[in-house]
Formats: structure tokens, sequence, C-alpha cells
């Protein structure tokens, strides 16, 4: 089968196609799945720089990849709730027990996969696992936000941000986002109420007494942020660690957040996209054989919503 692999820590040049990698086979607990399309994560092009070698150790070559939707191909001992042909998606990733998302055929832990939402194609599916998954677990575990509740997100025009507006505006929440000029039509679009330009409007200017904030963008914009809020708020960060004195003075909580996908999550995620008619923006789609090009998109560009690689 063929595969995207890094033979070293870099860039482009580390990324190499194996035209002939061995498939898998399912060990207990986990399935092989025929891959349909696999996502491109900021986290992806971190791990090729090294950028988290000190937490997540690599035996090269390493076929890169965490997000897919595909097809069931075969189902290891001990696993039920799946049967061969079954559409599904979720996360193989080599540090989590798969075998990499960006090849035709991928081996992954049946606790990291879930039926594919019906609505959606494999492509906009393969977008979803961790992006999706980060705002569930933000907004409705952590955050808990009610309807009536105001919410600051960051970055609505990324992945995770044009998930989280969707989702925050389901629970009933007004919503604020930040964007560039560009996107504030497409902010507008996914339901966010309030649309901020980053680059040419201060947000902690113009917005105050605010339920929550999420954030996807980190330093300055984390520190401000604490602003927004109102006596009792809570900030989630996707980058940065609780500022202890922050809360002290302001009477606000803060958490950081590692986001954790798991079937139960991937299953009430499908079950809300399928029911609400959620909107997974595809913003460009590579063939496997340019996995690099796609990793360097990633990193350079500012996609609205995902990228994708279809083998």
């Amino acid at each position: 089968m063929k595969s995207a692999q890094m033979k070293n820590y870099g860039s482009s040049e580390v990324i190499e196609i194996n035209q002939d990698d061995s498939v898998p086979d399912p060990s207990a607990g986990k399935v092989l799945v025929k891959v349909k399309a696999a996502g491109v994560n900021p986290i992806d092009w971190k791990i090729r720089e090294g950028y988290m070698k000190q937490m997540i150790q690599l035996h090269f070559p390493s076929t890169l990849g965490m997000d897919f939707s595909g097809i069931m191909e075969e189902i290891g001992s001990g696993v039920t709730g799946f049967s061969q042909g079954d559409e599904v998606y979720g996360q193989a990733s080599v540090v989590s027990g798969g075998s990499g998302a960006f090849a035709e055929m991928a081996l992954a832990n049946a606790d990291s996969i879930a039926h594919k939402p019906k609505t959606l194609s494999h492509q906009e599916a393969a977008g979803l696992p961790l992006v999706g998954v980060s705002a569930w677990q933000a907004l409705v575990e952590t955050i808990q936000l009610k309807s009536g509740q105001k919410i600051l997100n960051h970055g609505g025009a990324g992945g995770i941000g044009s998930i989280a507006i969707q989702l925050a505006r389901h629970l009933g929440a007004y919503v604020a986002t930040t964007v560039s000029a560009d996107d504030k039509q497409f902010a507008k679009e996914l339901g966010a109420d309030e649309i901020i330009d980053y680059k040419t409007q201060a947000f902690d200017e113009i917005i105050h007494d605010y339920d929550a904030v999420f954030d996807t963008v980190g330093r300055d914009t984390y520190r401000k942020s604490f602003k927004v809020l109102k006596k009792g708020g809570i900030i989630v960060s996707m980058l940065e660690q609780p500022d202890q004195g922050l809360m002290d003075r302001l009477g606000v909580k803060a958490v950081y957040q590692f986001t954790q996908v798991n079937k139960g999550r991937l299953a009430k995620l499908a079950e809300w996209v399928d029911k609400d008619n959620i909107r997974v923006n595809v913003d460009r789609t590579f063939p496997l054989d340019e996995a690099a090009k796609a990793l360097d998109y990633q990193k350079d560009q500012h996609p609205r919503g995902k990228i994708v690689l279809a083998p």
C-alpha cells in the first residue's frame, strides 16, 4: 500500500511516499480501515519539525497523520459494535497505537473511532475528529455552556473555531468571534452574532462581561481574553497553561485543555452533526502524494476550515 512517511525531523524534504508499505494486521482491540480521506492538523507539521519530540517518541520511518474517515476492512479480536464495511471516522495516530492516517490503509484502536456522520462526505468527516472533539470537550464538558450565555470563540474561521461557533449557537449562546477581514462573511454564515477583525480591532476593548472564552490562539490573545470575562467566568485554552495571577485578581477560572479523542465523544459528535446539519468546511484537498505540500499549506496559510488528503 501507499503511505506518506517522515524519515527524520525537518521540513518538506523529510517526507517520502512509500509505494510499497506493508498492510498491518489488526491485533486485539484494533481495526484495519481503508482510508478514504485523512485530515491535516497543525500538530502534524509540528510533529514533522520535531516540536513534539520530547513528548512523542517516533521510530523512523514513521507514517504521519491522525484524523481519518474510511471503511472498516478487518476487525481484531475483542472489538464489538462494528462490522466489516461500516463507514467510520476517528484517529489512527502512531503515538496512540495506530499506524498513521496518511496512508491507503490504517490501523486504529477501536476506542479511537466511531461510525461516521451520515450527513458528511468522507472528506468532510476526515476533517472533524480533532477539531470537533476539541470544541465539544471545551464547550459542552468543561465550560458547560448554556442557553443565554455569552462566549468569545477565537479563530472563528479555523478548523476548531468554525465548529465551536456552530456548537455554541446550537447550545443557545450568544457568540462573538475573532477573524480576519476576509473571513467575516464566512463567520457570519456559521452563525456568529458578533464578528471582530483581530487585525484592526481590539476585542478586549469591544466586548465585556462574557461568561466564557475558548482560546485557540494563545500568547497575548490569551492574556487579553481575561478582561472580557465577567467575575466567575471561565476561559479554556488549547495552548496556554492557567495564569493563576489573573485568575485570582479577576475572580475567573482558567483551564488548559488537552483534547482526548475517544469513541464516546466521537459518537456524540456524529449524532449532533447529523441532527443539526453541521458544516465542515474543506478549504483544500491534496492527493496523498502531495502530503508534504499539504503540511506546508497548513503551516503557512490560514485555512478556512480544514485541509484534507485523499489517498
